[in-house]
């Protein structure tokens, strides 16, 4: 055996090994909240799609700016929401799916994402007494507050000026309350404008809507509170407005409330009867290959060790469609194990040595392989491409599972089953039984 080989044998088993202690049940178990991930099809959830209203973007941004900003948004309002293991993703141009795992609640959902969060604060209006005017609704009128920033600029006063650690407390009459602070541009605005509205109502706007009018008691500057919310619209502004507010306008075009397809018990099933099945193929495998077939068990052991760890270090998503993909790679694996022993026999059988036979056998099995491996990762391509810009993420699930099986199969076949067969024939007693079980 060949120092190279020596060492690819090593390579091989070390890889392995780390798969095993990442994968095993000993390390948090395959599933579970440090194991794969689960789409909505099997943990359950919300499914929702956005489109971006771009007419109302800030010119100066481009589409692709506009898009990113808006993901990125989402992405700290979900987190802070708690939800765990979200996904967002941008689909074409103008639209981003939303998968929140364990999410029951759509409506929710939809308020907390959706929000463009813009806060404002406005004067009254005041008539030549000093009373404020009303709307033909019997509504107080209010206007936008400006005062003179750094710059020596009028400038309007919005959330853009907040600091990010806007939280919910409790008054002293137990009712909740919105905390926030401005930054230092903030607060030089706030206090001008606290100071001539003394004694008045100061309008607290969110995307136009009035969601407070307290009257202002006293000169603030750096900091206010929010009063007349209930304790979830509190929680849920405190969370839009540390995110920070959408640069553009959101529509929703597709709302699903996910029921889980398998319950744990169920899926456990699922994952046994796989393993079944699995457990066939290799009978079959030793049962007509003999030795052979028992090297490509191990090499079929080593590519699921490393696909499953793979997944879990991405991380992929798993779904039901997924799944069927994963199976799917594992039966391409083992036909290349197939294609190559075949050819090995043939060329054992026109005479030539068993070390002539298993490295002809690699390589006039390799051409095969090759192709139709490349001609399922195009399919892949394809199909994620499909589901990525239409929204299907159960097409999406099923063609990045099988493109990464089928791509791991082919190092697999060819380097992981070599190497094994090349260490196992290097030996007299290998060599006899491998030539034994191919006559």
């Amino acid at each position: 055996m060949r120092k190279r080989d020596v060492y690819l044998f090593i390579f091989v088993v070390v890889i392995f090994i780390f798969a095993l202690f990442i994968t095993l049940p000993f390390n948090n178990g395959l599933l579970g909240n440090k194991g794969v991930q689960l789409g909505l099809d099997l943990k359950g959830g919300t499914y929702l799609v956005y489109q971006v209203d771009m007419s109302k973007k800030d010119p100066s941004m481009t589409d692709g700016q506009v898009m990113s900003a808006v993901q990125q948004t989402i992405e700290r309002r979900v987190n802070a929401y708690g939800v765990t293991e979200p996904i967002i993703q941008i689909q074409g141009n103008d639209r981003i799916a939303v998968q929140l795992p364990g999410v029951k609640d759509v409506n929710q959902a939809i308020t907390l994402i959706g929000q463009v969060a813009l806060l404002e604060m406005e004067d009254p209006v005041l008539d030549a007494s000093g009373n404020q005017v009303m709307d033909a609704s019997g509504n107080p009128e209010f206007t936008p507050a400006k005062a003179t920033g750094t710059n020596g600029q009028s400038e309007e006063l919005t959330g853009q000026y907040l600091k990010p650690n806007t939280n919910v407390q409790v008054d002293q009459t137990g009712k909740p309350e919105v905390a926030f602070q401005w930054d230092s541009e903030g607060a030089k605005l706030f206090q001008q404008i606290t100071t001539r509205d003394l004694n008045k109502p100061l309008g607290i706007f969110l995307d136009g809507k009035l969601i407070a009018d307290p009257t202002v008691q006293a000169v603030l500057s750096d900091s206010g509170v929010i009063t007349g919310l209930t304790l979830t619209d509190a929680k849920t502004l405190a969370i839009e407005l540390n995110s920070g507010n959408l640069v553009a306008p959101l529509t929703i075009i597709q709302q699903t409330n996910v029921d889980a397809t398998l319950g744990a018990d169920s899926l456990t099933t699922s994952l046994r009867a796989g393993l079944i099945g699995v457990a066939i193929v290799i009978i079959f495998m030793v049962g007509f290959y003999r030795w052979l077939g028992f090297l490509a068990t191990i090499a079929l052991l080593v590519y699921a060790a490393i696909t499953l760890t793979i997944f879990k270090l991405i991380p992929v998503t798993l779904t039901l469609p997924g799944i069927a993909g994963f199976i799917i790679s594992v039966g391409m694996a083992v036909d290349a194990n197939v294609l190559i022993f075949e050819r090995m026999k043939e060329e054992i059988r026109a005479g030539h040595p068993l070390e002539v036979g298993v490295s002809e056998g690699f390589r006039r099995a390799w051409p095969s392989i090759r192709d139709s491996n490349i001609s399922t990762m195009i399919t892949c391509v394809i199909l994620y491409w499909f589901g990525s810009t239409f929204g299907t993420y159960i097409v999406k699930g099923f063609a990045l599972t099988l493109f990464l099986g089928v791509l791991i199969s082919m190092f697999s076949a060819v380097t992981v089953t070599r190497t094994f067969l090349t260490a196992f024939v290097s030996t007299s007693n290998g060599k006899r039984l491998v030539t034994r079980g191919i006559r």
